[in-house]
């Protein structure tokens, strides 16, 4: 008799860390269209669904190095700034929170935190507008307190200990590429998340699979078994 073949103990969940824009606030649509008009104005000949696929996930401070090295295009003096006060006068007009977010983080038996690529003011801001800061509970972080942002793995890792949990006990809810990867870096499970409005009409969430995604989901009244699933024994019947 042939034994089963033993599949590697996963350990339970013990945080879910979610990005803020595009996953808690349906910000991205916004934020990416100031953006994009931005560098339009610098110069930088590029649309909207161009600057998402490059930018989306990442902050300032990044996308403004990459646009250096890679266009040959330097922002001007304050330029960074009046994108963000502008983007901020945006958020207060049309800024809303994800549809079912607030109803699935009260369902959730698990700690949570934010982990965003967002600066602290914009963040606070954000959350702040849309009713969600205080279920948060004073755990939010950004990018602006690690020395790397995304893709790489230091705000998660930050996050998850500053929360006191193991990387492999966290569980990361991400709409982009470079969340992803950072996620995966980190040493964490981590799924897609496809509902926000930038995604248009494919929600599908290829490129965020491609990433390392376990699975999408684009409803956050999926959270609750989105979570349950991420937390069981990774076998042959449990593709997650």
């Amino acid at each position: 008799m042939t034994d089963a073949p033993a599949f590697p103990a996963t350990p339970p969940l013990a945080l879910v860390i979610f990005d803020c824009d595009g996953v808690l606030i349906d910000s991205e649509p916004i934020s990416l269209a100031t953006l994009t008009r931005g560098l339009n104005e610098i110069g930088l000949a590029i649309d909207l669904e161009a600057v998402r696929t490059r930018f989306a996930g990442t902050s300032m401070t990044s996308i403004m190095e990459r646009v250096a090295r890679e266009d040959g295009i330097e922002a001007p003096a304050g330029f960074v700034e009046r994108v963000k006060a502008q983007t901020l006068d945006a958020f207060a007009a049309e800024l809303k929170a994800m549809a079912g977010i607030a109803e699935a983080l009260g369902l959730l038996h698990l700690p949570f935190c934010v982990a965003s690529s967002s600066d602290p003011v914009r963040l606070r801001h954000s959350l702040g507008l849309t009713g969600l800061l205080p279920l948060f509970q004073g755990h939010v972080f950004s990018s602006a307190q690690v020395a790397r942002g995304k893709p790489f793995p230091d705000l998660f890792l930050f996050a998850a200990e500053r929360m006191g949990t193991a990387p492999e006990q966290c569980l990361v809810i991400e709409d982009s590429v470079p969340g992803v990867e950072a996620a995966q870096a980190a040493g964490m499970r981590v799924v897609g998340f496809t509902g926000g409005g930038h995604w248009g009409h494919d929600r599908s969430g290829r490129d965020l699979r491609a990433a390392g995604a376990a699975t999408v989901f684009s409803a956050h009244a999926e959270l609750g078994r989105i979570v349950a699933e991420s937390g069981l024994p990774r076998s042959a019947a449990s593709p997650i």
